[in-house]
């Protein structure tokens, strides 16, 4: 058996669950998430616990038992807890502001300021200066704004001059030597 399938997964008490011909909906303090489940996983809540269950042995379903699971999951601490990412700009003469809580105006040493808008559920906080942290109860959609926040402006590999995740390792390139 799936080492993740089967492992249960608690709902706090603020989230609520619900299940209607596989199409599982979690609702918490920070919004309500929905997936869709295949017909051959079997998705059940009592007492405050979900357990993910399969029909069958197969390959694909032993696959898609410990996805669902996990997904499931995510849900849960996406609507009780949240996720955030942090993406860090890192440059001379760099500027960041926010306008609103969704919009972002970025002097990244282009000839013109680049604006980028949050999509439906995510937002954006500056805590210091040059670090932009993505805010949001799905996982899979903050992950993808700040990578694509981080693809705005790659880390050129001599300077470090770009955009990269605040837990992230940037190695630089060495630069040319004399001959001697």
């Amino acid at each position: 058996m799936s080492r993740i399938g089967r492992e249960p997964i608690k709902l706090p008490s603020n989230v609520k669950f619900e299940n209607k011909d596989n199409l599982i909906t979690i609702s918490g303090p920070l919004g309500t998430l929905t997936q869709e489940v295949a017909k051959s996983i079997t998705v059940e809540c009592e007492d405050g616990v979900i357990h993910v269950k399969r029909s069958s042995d197969v390959k694909e379903q032993r696959a898609l038992h410990g996805l669902y699971r996990a997904l499931l999951n995510n849900m849960v601490v996406g609507v009780s807890k949240g996720f955030e990412k942090t993406v860090v700009a890192q440059g001379v003469g760099y500027k960041i502001s926010l306008q609103g809580s969704n919009k972002l105006v970025m002097d990244i040493g282009f000839s013109h300021p680049v604006e980028f808008v949050a999509p439906a559920g995510i937002k954006f906080e500056i805590r210091q200066p040059l670090e932009i942290t993505v805010i949001g109860a799905d996982r899979q959609v903050v992950g993808q704004t700040a990578a694509s926040i981080k693809a705005i402006k790659v880390i050129e590999p001599y300077h470090g001059y770009g955009f990269h995740y605040k837990d992230e390792k940037v190695v630089l390139k060495p630069g040319k030597t004399t001959g001697k």
